[in-house]
């Protein structure tokens, strides 16, 4: 997929300028950008957490071991999972610089050749991101059987990729419902100031409105929301700190001794299945600790580290320690709001406080959005999802993007949720399973990082497993058993999400095994000439497909039906690798097809999965002079080879032309009246202009053969278009014809077309049709 450059991006940006290293003004910058895009959520789990831990499985007694005990547990799993799991431990398995559950699976992907997808080269492993920082996969002992175990047992692979799958959809399904119980808890809080008989009917309408509200916001990009909402989050930590310390002091100051582990064990043995059954509830303390490690493209693992560790930790223990210190002196909540966050607030500050929440509560929201859309744009790259708009809403930060069709979907889910239940506990129940879901997902990935990637012992990595799995599991099982009472809901949510990525993913492959098994031989091009009524028309011919290697059947169905092509033949492939970004240098990868006399290259242009291809006429002239390049530095020997069928295999790493020191000089002759056109309303499209250096290194037929390819140049580029109809064949199962003939065809129909296909000029775009029988 490329992608054009969006209206939104005024500034620019691209891939190919280099990115400098952080200097602590920009760093500082971020951090303080964070917290009003990742923190949000984690920020407001307060309003919530105590008031679902007592909803109905355990009662609030004089003896106050209940409390301290849900305080306890709050303080050791903030510290554990977002603290010390997180942010010491899952933060350094970014993959260089990107974050969440299919960054994990991208690592291990590039460690272990278990992609699905058969379309990897040894070339790919050459790059950059592959060997940067110096990481090698694992070549001895207990990681290297591990590794050759997954590379070849496709069972496994599929489980694996099913995993990371189920995470990406749960987090997907965290979008619905987290924005849905940040503004329904903050709202809540009108109970306490409004009458009973009328805050039930303002609750519900004015959650709607400020659910919409939010995802309004989303198209002005993380840059500028970031912006906006940091001064919230940070009013809102500094209130409830400010809260729980006055809290502390003023009713309770010893209440830090329920810091003990020792109080979780008195309160699991006094409360039994019931104080398990609460574990959901306090499980809403450390959602949006996932964000952390999903928006880490947005901003940078060290400010994410910084904002968390010395702003919003602190603030989140003194909160709970705070409201727990009030808790323990007031035994008997004399209205139906029972145990909540307000009732620990002054009586004079409720009213800002609540103002100030329903702002921290849109905030919060913000975190799992903006987790959401950088996590849709890695699967659409790794074939695992129907391609969607995605726009670039920075110049700065490339993982900075918005996504309209997931912003405007997550917007309807959740305002179906929020009306559906108009209750915070059955709505808690449901984010709570989708949170540890997808927890629990990064720690197995997690375990394979650290012995394939990171070149650790299995037992270190089984520890990690053993360690943070079995308090994550504890969580699971506790969610879980309240699935009747709303955590159905994100398993509905997932399972339809994961059955679209299924039917996406499986179409895909079934249409590549086609091309490769259907791809043209060699020998068929080289027959090719005068004497079947071949006719070589001026020109280049530019043809997409798929393939890496060999002709694909979709130029053959083209020259059946019209035996001509032009005189210069590209042969182009777009090409994501398991890397966010690919060099410039390392941009392309050119080759020849045939013997030399016949003028058909093949380019492949490789990107990673944050990559983004400014517009057509860039394209085209990187791609152009790409070929240039090739040319200008074959080697004498290389050139004169006459119809060697290694010719292909034959491939040169070439930069895009920023990157060329020296060589093929260009320009964009923008008057140019050489070759008349018949009016039209469209901007003139700029003519890109090459000249042939006096180099006395060119020998006179690679200068001949440049030559020609300019000329073909000014006549023009046609773009050859494959449009593939994919059904299954005859015979196959009643299953394979529902996914292929259904499923697959409507999710294509209803997906964006390539963006190539979009950005080239319709003026001198062909489409070829043709039926692949999968």
């Amino acid at each position: 997929m490329i992608l054009t450059r969006p209206v939104m991006d005024i500034e620019n940006w691209s891939p190919d300028y280099p990115i400098k290293k952080e200097s602590w003004r920009t760093v500082l910058a971020l951090a303080y950008q964070s917290l009003g895009v990742v923190y949000g959520d984690l920020s407001t789990s307060p309003l919530y957490v105590y008031k679902s831990t007592f909803a109905e499985d355990i009662q609030h007694s004089e003896s106050n071991e209940e409390i301290y005990g849900v305080l306890s547990f709050v303080f050791w799993t903030l510290t554990l999972i977002p603290l010390l799991k997180y942010v010491f431990i899952v933060l350094r398995a970014d993959d260089n610089g990107e974050g969440g559950t299919f960054a994990l699976y991208s690592l291990l992907c590039r460690h272990a050749r278990i992609s699905t997808l058969p379309n990897g080269q040894l070339a790919d492993e050459d790059l950059y991101e592959y060997k940067k920082e110096g990481i090698a996969s694992s070549s001895r002992g207990l990681g290297l059987r591990l590794r050759s175990t997954l590379e070849k047992h496709r069972v496994l692979q599929r489980i694996l990729l099913t995993l990371a799958l189920i995470g990406t959809c749960m987090v997907i399904g965290d979008g619905v419902l987290t924005p849905a119980i940040s503004v329904f808890s903050a709202v809540s809080g009108l109970e306490l100031v409004v009458s009973k008989h009328h805050h039930q009917y303002i609750e519900v309408p004015l959650a709607c409105i400020i659910l919409v509200f939010l995802f309004y916001l989303q198209h002005y990009g993380t840059h500028r929301i970031g912006f906006l909402f940091a001064p919230v989050v940070i009013t809102w930590l500094f209130c409830i700190s400010a809260i729980g310390v006055y809290n502390i002091f003023h009713w309770n100051p010893h209440v830090y001794k329920a810091l003990s582990p020792y109080y979780m064990y008195k309160f699991l043995k006094k409360t039994q299945r019931g104080g398990w059954m609460s574990l959901g509830g306090i499980l809403l303390c450390i959602t949006g600790s996932e964000a952390m490690f999903a928006d880490l493209g947005h901003f940078s693992q060290l400010s994410i580290k910084i904002a968390f560790s010395f702003v919003v930790y602190p603030s989140l223990i003194l909160a709970y320690m705070g409201q727990a210190a009030y808790l323990s002196k007031h035994h008997i909540i004399e209205n139906d709001y029972q145990i909540g966050f307000y009732v620990s607030v002054p009586e004079k500050l409720r009213l800002p406080v609540l103002a100030i929440a329903i702002l921290a509560a849109v905030v919060g929201s913000q975190a799992i959005i903006t987790g959401t859309f950088s996590i849709i744009k890695q699967c659409c790259a790794l074939g695992c999802f129907p391609r969607v708009k995605i726009v670039h809403t920075s110049s700065k930060i490339c993982g900075q993007i918005y996504i309209p069709e997931i912003n405007w979907t997550l917007m309807l889910l959740c305002l179906a949720v929020t009306i559906g239940f108009r209750n915070a506990k059955h709505i808690s129940n449901a984010s709570g399973l989708a949170v540890i879901t997808v927890m629990l997902v990064t720690t197995c990935l997690m375990s394979l990082v650290i012995v394939l990637c990171w070149n650790r012992s299995v037992v270190l990595a089984l520890s990690f497993l053993f360690f943070f799995g079995s308090i994550e599991a504890l969580y699971f099982s506790a969610s879980l058993i309240k699935f009747l009472e709303g955590a159905w809901v994100p398993v509905a949510l997932s399972f339809i999400f994961l059955i679209i990525m299924f039917i996406w993913h499986y179409g895909t492959m079934k249409k590549y095994e086609f091309d490769v098994q259907n791809k043209v031989s060699l020998n068929w091009l080289l027959s090719l000439g005068p004497n079947i009524g071949i006719v070589r028309v001026r020109g280049i011919g530019l043809i997409h497909t798929d393939l890496i290697s060999g002709i694909p059947a979709i130029f053959s169905h083209f020259v059946t039906n019209l035996p001509a092509f032009h005189q210069v033949l590209v042969l182009f492939c777009i090409k994501y690798v398991p890397v966010p970004h690919v060099k410039p240098e390392e941009r392309f990868l050119v080759g020849r097809i045939g013997p030399k006399e016949y003028r058909v290259y093949r380019c492949i242009a490789r990107y990673g999965y944050h990559d983004v291809l400014l517009d057509d006429v860039e394209f085209e002239k990187d791609l152009v002079c790409s070929i240039v390049e090739f040319i200008r530095s074959e080697g004498p020997e290389s050139s004169r080879s006459s119809n060697n069928t290694e010719n292909e295999a034959k491939m040169a790493v070439i930069g895009t032309p920023s990157t060329h020191a020296r060589g093929i000089k260009m320009w964009d002759d923008e008057d140019s009246t050489e070759l008349k056109e018949v009016n039209s309303p469209e901007v003139p499209r700029k003519r890109v202009r090459f000249l042939v250096p006096e180099s006395p290194q060119i020998d006179r037929e690679a200068r001949a053969e440049l030559q020609e390819l300019m000329e073909a140049r000014e006549a023009g580029m046609a773009f050859i278009l494959g449009h593939c109809y994919v059904k299954a064949k005859t015979g196959s199962s009643l299953i394979k014809r529902i996914v292929i003939n259904f499923g697959y065809d409507f999710l294509r129909r209803n997906s964006r077309e390539p963006s190539y296909a979009s950005s080239f000029p319709r003026a001198s775009t062909l489409e070829v049709g043709m039926i692949y029988h999968v």
